[in-house]
């Protein structure tokens, strides 16, 4: 499977670690219309997709 600069985002990780810190916030507003992470999400398996729907409460690319 091809790597993905999502899989290891610094800003994603502070999403990870404190949802709600300023960084943390920005990233999770990102994804909403980022080309990159549409390509990363929308490329893994449907699994993997449930899982980051739910870890991040992200509804888009259905």
């Amino acid at each position: 499977m091809a790597q993905y600069p999502c899989e290891n985002c610094k800003l994603r990780a502070h999403y990870d670690k404190n949802p709600k810190s300023l960084p943390g916030r920005f990233w999770r507003w990102h994804i909403n219309f980022c080309p990159g992470f549409k390509n990363y999400f929308t490329h893994q398996d449907e699994e993997t997709k449930a899982e980051l729907r739910k870890k991040y409460n992200f509804e888009k690319y259905k």
